[in-house]
């Protein structure tokens, strides 16, 4: 018997609301039975995703993002989507310790790690228009196992 399940999750992009969709998403993960790592792992992918959308996507102003998350088999997929401003360029955004914000703390660094904790990552974004992450993690698994 497969396992199916989907959540949306929408709430104000302000910063004290990052702590909740790690909680949020977490706790629709322990249904696939997690490793403490495997949780960690999502959640700080997770966290850095929202951040984005905090800082660059909305620069301040209070908007919505949406977090869809949906369970297939033993794969979670994470989607974190804003309406803000934007990315002109996604491929230069995604290099490491590229930045448009030097004053922040970890600048340049967010995409890296949620590469290096996640499965997939693929991000969509339209100056104007707003962002799309979409990230993927197999739980139970090592990803040579899900690619094979």
């Amino acid at each position: 018997m497969s396992k199916e399940n989907e959540m949306k999750l929408e709430f104000d992009s302000r910063s004290c609301n990052e702590g909740f969709a790690r909680v949020a998403v977490a706790a629709f993960l322990t249904q696939l039975n997690p490793t403490l790592e495997e949780v960690a792992d999502v959640k700080t992918a997770l966290s850095e995703a929202v951040t984005n959308a905090i800082i660059h996507g909305y620069e301040g102003r209070v908007e919505k993002i949406v977090i869809r998350c949906r369970i297939c088999g033993q794969k979670i997929e994470i989607e974190v989507m804003d309406q803000g401003a934007g990315i002109p360029d996604v491929k230069q955004a995604m290099e490491p310790l590229f930045t448009t914000r030097e004053d922040c703390e970890r600048a340049g660094m967010g995409f890296s790690f949620m590469e290096a904790f996640m499965d997939t990552l693929e991000v969509t974004s339209a100056p104007g228009e707003g962002t799309r992450v979409k990230m993927t993690k197999y739980i139970g698994r090592s990803r040579g196992e899900q690619e094979g």
